[in-house]
């Protein structure tokens, strides 16, 4: 958003900035962590940021340290790995985390969603360590297993959402936003799927329990990948259906890519940010946060900006007609 606003600008185009909705997404985030350090109530406690050894979105993260701190300069944020949390984490009397004398009130996770972060039974304790501490998780458990595709995949199975929601209409209305998703266990259902998808592997994506991109196979890759696995092993899987987003065209501008830059075929993905702070019985915040958008070459499977193959974009907002302005 910054740096397209940006550019805007430079080339004399100012006038355009009013159809780039706002994202506030920085400052959205970092306000909840600091709205949990309220509730956490303790003065002289910290926000720690769960970090890998070598992180290559440092630059993102340190944009939210900064934010905190300069904002709210009264809060200290720490940065520690798991492997620094367990050598130097402990639980107080009070089931308080404590690193050294130091009480922290947030843990905010940027490392701990795949195997390799824990190369040790000591970063596994140091979850644990975290998770029954009386410190308020960004993400809980609950939130970060919700993001894993077995847990999607159950949730998208008919009468689960009778679980959680009430409202009929509403059950309708969040049903209509999964899409196809399908067990590959080693039963009646999964071996079921699993034929469907040697049969017509056109029409899947086949995912691990994976984030950042670049652990997918898709299309005519399944049959071979699956062949490999073992029943056991493709029960870690989920198959799920390719979805087809509407193609849009535009420049996409890349190290070593060719000059002047090309119009090209795009698919974008929009993620909308948001912040929730509850317990079981209550929710204390829920709001908006802001949002990130990621475009990726048509003919591109895999999108993970982390991993090189999507890249950063902001939404510009046009009515039905094409005339630009907002719907």
């Amino acid at each position: 958003m910054v740096s397209h606003s940006f550019v805007l600008r430079e080339l004399g185009h100012a006038e355009k900035l009013k159809h780039m909705p706002k994202n506030d997404a920085l400052a959205g985030l970092c306000d909840g962590m600091v709205k949990a350090w309220d509730i956490y109530g303790k003065p002289e406690s910290v926000i720690l940021f769960i970090i890998e050894d070598i992180s290559y979105n440092i630059c993102d993260q340190r944009f939210h340290e900064f934010y905190i701190r300069e904002t709210y300069p009264h809060i200290k944020v720490l940065r520690r790995t798991l492997t620094e949390v367990h050598r130097e984490g402990k639980l107080g009397q009070r089931k308080e985390l404590l690193l050294g004398t130091t009480e922290v009130a947030v843990i905010y996770f940027r490392a701990g969603y795949e195997p390799a972060h824990y190369p040790t039974q000591g970063e596994w304790d140091a979850r644990y360590l975290m998770e029954t501490s009386l410190a308020i998780k960004c993400p809980s458990i609950h939130y970060h297993l919700a993001g894993t595709k077995k847990v999607q995949q159950a949730l998208a199975q008919p009468a689960v959402l009778e679980r959680f929601i009430n409202d009929p209409e509403e059950i309708k209305a969040v049903g209509k936003i999964f899409t196809g998703l399908y067990s590959l266990d080693d039963n009646d259902a999964g071996n079921a799927n699993y034929e469907m998808a040697l049969r017509t592997p056109e029409k899947f994506v086949l995912k691990p329990q994976r984030e950042g991109g670049g652990n997918n196979v898709y299309g005519v890759d399944i049959p071979d990948a699956l062949k490999r696995m073992t029943r056991v092993e493709r029960s870690a899987w989920i198959l799920m259906d390719l979805i087809h987003p509407p193609l849009s065209q535009g420049y996409m501008v890349r190290p070593g890519s060719e000059m002047p830059p090309q119009i090209v075929d795009m698919v974008s993905e929009l993620g909308i940010f948001g912040v929730v702070i509850g317990d079981a019985d209550n929710i204390v915040h829920n709001y908006q946060a802001g949002h990130m958008l990621r475009t990726k070459l048509s003919t591109a499977n895999e999108g993970g900006v982390a991993a090189g193959l999507g890249a950063l974009d902001s939404p510009y907002l046009i009515d039905s007609d094409g005339e630009e302005g907002y719907y």
